[in-house]
Order: C-alpha cells, then structure tokens, then sequence
C-alpha cells in the first residue's frame, strides 16, 4: 500500500477495516468517434449490489429503454432508488463526434462503484458503457476508455425510421445529416440476445437506398468510442 498518497481517512479506513469513502470526483467524458453522437449520458455511483449492465447477462427492460431510444430515466430511478447518486447529462444534450464535457462534480458519498452509458446514434441497440469501475481510494486523475455495446434486444437492421421505444425496430435518428433513406435492411442473423460488445456499423454509400440507412464512411467506429476522465479529490 503506498500510504503517501492515501488520506488520513482512507489510511485510517485500511487499518481499522472499515468502508472507504469515495467522496469528490471530478468527472469528464470525451466522444472518440469519427461520427456519431451519445444521447444524454448517465454517470453513476452505486455500491456493489447494483449495475447499469453486465456483458454477458441479458439487458434490463431500463437498459432496453436508453440502448434503442437514449432514455435514461429508469436507469437513474434505479441507482438513486438505491442510494446511488448520478450525473445526467453533462454534455446538455446530444454528444457530438470529437466533443469532451466541461469537468463537473459527483459527490459520491460512500459508494464505491461508477459506471456510465449513453445510447450511441445512430445504432439500433448500440450503447457505450462502463460497467462498475472500482473507484480509486488514493487521490489522482485517471483516464478509462469505454467500449461500444450491444444490448441484445434489437436486431441491427440499420433503418433510420424515428423508431426507439423498446420492441419497435429501426433507429430514431441519425444526428449530423449523413443518414440515408429507403434502406431495404440488414438482415442481422447473430442471435445474440445478451449484452455483448457491439460488431459496428456495416453501412454503405448509398444515401437513397441500398441495404442500409448508414454511411460507411462516417457512422463506423472500432472501439474504444468514448474516454472518461476521472479525478479523485
């Protein structure tokens, strides 16, 4: 244990075994991709007994809800619900490509967990996230990058036709203006039905037609989509 860099609280917590307070951080997300967008995002802080998701485990009807729609009411009732605390929408709306967030606060009292999610767009299903990163005890900036989900509930046709209410397939939109129309669709025949990384956007250059509603040159990504800065005080 480097016991320079704890706090007197934190070393006293280590000693005596008891529960380590999170307290301030400072938190930044930046949009890596080359072009798509983040619907409002969601940071929380909970205690181990609760999760926005887990890769490998079937998403919750409130995970559903902000991966097709960018919805994340439900998720947010669901962490405050269990004395978590959350930061909504630091970006003040749609995440453009390229785009980092002013540095805000959370308070997160003594939870000890943080993960983040925020719907990418345009996708059917498709979420960037952070499942549960164990907060640090020792004060210090650190840099995570996020991955681009699957949530499983939808199958990635890559129609853009204003859908995203859980079970209505399409994508709500594609923000930017480099969506097409009159896509016929894919057809997505992975039958993965449990949150699992997201393969990608496939698209095309047909802005009138072909199979998808994508662009090829701007809607691909590999991962990781997303950076998070975070700053222990």
């Amino acid at each position: 244990m480097n016991t320079k860099a704890l706090s007197i609280g934190a070393l006293m917590s280590a000693i005596l075994g008891l529960p380590t307070q999170a307290a301030q951080l400072d938190i930044q997300i930046s949009n890596l991709t080359h072009g798509n967008y983040f619907t409002p995002v969601l940071v929380a802080a909970h205690d181990n007994d609760i999760a926005l998701f887990h890769a490998g485990e079937a998403a919750s009807a409130a995970l559903q809800k902000m991966a097709e729609g960018g919805a994340i009411d439900d998720l947010s009732a669901a962490v405050t619900g269990a004395s978590g605390v959350v930061l909504e929408n630091p970006a003040g709306g749609l995440m453009a490509p390229g785009m980092t967030t002013e540095s805000m606060m959370l308070d997160t009292g003594d939870n000890g967990y943080l993960s983040v999610t925020a719907m990418i767009l345009p996708t059917n299903d498709g979420f960037v996230g952070l499942d549960s990163w164990k907060i640090p005890t020792e004060a210090g900036t650190y840099t995570i990058y996020l991955n681009g989900y699957d949530a499983g509930t939808e199958a990635n046709d890559e129609i853009v036709n204003g859908g995203g209410a859980p079970g209505t397939p399409g994508i709500p939109a594609a923000p930017g203006g480099a969506g097409g129309e009159n896509g016929t669709g894919l057809n997505d025949t992975s039958g993965n039905d449990k949150v699992h990384i997201h393969p990608g956007v496939v698209g095309d250059m047909d802005s009138a037609g072909g199979a998808s509603d994508l662009n090829s040159q701007v809607h691909r990504w590999l991962n990781p989509v997303a950076k998070l800065t975070v700053t222990v005080k």
